[in-house]
């Protein structure tokens, strides 16, 4: 523990946390449900979500996982959590590229989970973590494209602080989709872990209830298609949704059109508009754009679905984990258009 303490205070912190008398911790929500805001959680609910996780990955005593999170947040906080749960060897390693490509240069890791840029920055040892996951936001399509020959199972996870990480998983490249299908699963879709019921609000929005995580029932704004009582497919946000002239526009959807056409990281957002009240946009993370874009747009996109104006940025705003924060970027073409 004098080890942890003093090269990774943070760490030890939540440590102490997690061993005091309390029979709860603190954690902030990321926002998925509505306003951020801090939140208990029983310290049998960790163990509860760590013991799924660990039974749906059939991950035994005794293996070995990277932890390069920070436990400031709930995927930080559950790794610890299922390492002490599972019995296993629990390496850390800081959360930057340097730190992590060294802990990866040194061991082949049973288990390990990461966030999207992270992923792209250790692609070239990637494969040394048998079992990723991955999430705190959308796999660019390029970055998909560069994992699909890798030996490794790569996942990405759907959940948030308030469902204490994933209820929820997709496989990613090629070795995971053959691995999960002998299952007979919608490779294409999000899988939920054993004890997660599912069903949908009437604006289509997920509705998650499991009881050995959390009280209640979750009402969160990801706007989902309902395959069947296990497996659903995130189609995008409730609160990105635009409303252009009385059509409703998923950004998310349009994007999803959009990916092989445009090679910068992009998205779609609204603004306000005179005649439709709202507006499709495409904002490139570009200092331009190709000349024949937008003919490119018209052939995919259907008539509504096609941006009315694009707009370019050098660099977006994101979240430490490298998320794209798309109102607070969106606030940036605003200004530039005063």
């Amino acid at each position: 523990m004098d080890l942890i303490k003093s090269n990774y205070p943070e760490h030890a912190d939540f440590i102490n946390d997690l061993f005091d008398d309390k029979d709860y911790i603190t954690a902030q929500t990321s926002g998925s449900t509505g306003i951020p805001k801090k939140i208990k959680i029983l310290k049998k609910n960790l163990i509860n979500s760590a013991q799924k996780t660990i039974k749906f990955f059939n991950l035994q005593p005794g293996i070995s996982a990277l932890l390069n999170l920070s436990p400031q947040y709930i995927a930080g906080k559950l790794m610890w959590v299922r390492a002490l749960t599972g019995g296993w060897n629990l390496y850390i390693s800081a959360a930057d590229n340097r730190s992590i490509a060294k802990k990866l240069s040194e061991n082949i890791y049973n288990f390990g989970a990461m966030v999207p840029i992270q992923v792209f920055q250790n692609l070239e040892n990637i494969h040394r973590i048998k079992t990723l996951i991955t999430g705190g936001g959308q796999v660019p399509e390029q970055l998909l494209k560069q994992l699909q020959n890798k030996p490794n199972q790569i996942f990405a996870t759907y959940g948030m602080t308030e469902t204490l990480t994933h209820i929820a998983v997709k496989p990613l490249n090629n070795i995971a989709k053959q691995n999960f299908a002998y299952q007979n699963d919608h490779v294409d879709a999000y899988r939920i872990l054993e004890g997660i019921k599912i069903e949908t609000d009437e604006r289509n929005c997920l509705i998650v209830e499991a009881p050995e995580i959390f009280e209640g029932r979750l009402i969160t704004n990801d706007i989902v298609e309902l395959i069947d009582h296990k497996h659903f497919r995130w189609l995008g946000r409730y609160d990105n949704i635009i409303n252009s002239g009385g059509i409703k526009l998923i950004p998310e959807q349009i994007e999803e059109k959009l990916k092989n056409i445009i090679e910068a990281d992009f998205f779609i957002a609204g603004l306000p508009d005179e005649k439709l009240g709202e507006k499709a946009v495409l904002i490139l993370e570009a200092n331009t754009y190709p000349a024949t874009l937008k003919d490119e747009m018209a052939k995919i996109l259907s008539k509504y679905e096609i941006p009315k104006s694009i707009y370019t940025l050098p660099e977006f705003t994101r979240t430490p984990s490298g998320k794209i924060q798309r109102q607070k970027t969106l606030k940036k073409i605003k200004a530039n258009l005063q």
